[in-house]
């Protein structure tokens, strides 16, 4: 496939979506359609899913890295996690969604599988950013849709900032004004 071919397909979310949309479209014309369509679309996840399996059983067996490419790519990786084919757990998916998501100046605080929560801080080296609330949403964008490929099943993200220590207020200590000394 070409690099244009690449940039021009659907994303998994929006591929999830149009399905979903016809699917719902079907279920109000014709409800007995729209189940036939439902039966399809399983039978051909069923297939794609063996197709897979089968590729990435016959790529970890070779030497070297074969899967890597596979793995770090957002629609195979999408693909890979939909039919739980994916080698990784979740914290590498996680590392690699963060990677894909150029999230370089973030670090996992805490990845709460239970809970699909993840919390993210900025590491100490953090050069890039503002900090500001615009470059964490466009951040914060960034990572949830990564994430929607490669981890799914994370859905809170929380990106904390974490301010330098301040200093101690300076206390003067001073000759009191001449008015007050001479009350007493």
């Amino acid at each position: 496939m070409t690099a244009a071919a690449t940039q021009s397909a659907p994303s998994p979310q929006q591929t999830a979506a149009r399905v979903e949309e016809l699917l719902d479209r079907l279920a109000a014309q014709d409800p007995a359609a729209a189940a036939t369509a439902e039966e399809l679309v399983r039978a051909l996840m069923e297939f794609y899913g063996a197709g897979l399996a089968r590729a990435v059983g016959l790529l970890s067996g070779r030497s070297g890295a074969p899967l890597d490419a596979l793995l770090a790519d957002e629609v195979t990786a999408g693909l890979l996690v939909l039919h739980d084919l994916h080698p990784d757990d979740l914290a590498a998916r996680v590392g690699r969604a963060l990677r894909a998501a150029d999230a370089g100046a973030l670090e996992i605080a805490e990845l709460d599988a239970a809970d699909a929560r993840l919390t993210l801080r900025q590491t100490a080296d953090a050069a890039h950013g503002c900090g500001c609330p615009s470059t964490n949403a466009t951040l914060g964008d960034r990572i949830e849709a990564s994430l929607s490929c490669f981890a799914p099943e994370i859905t809170t993200v929380e990106i904390v900032t974490e301010q330098a220590p301040r200093e101690p207020a300076l206390l003067q200590i001073g000759r009191r004004p001449a008015a007050a000394s001479e009350a007493r």
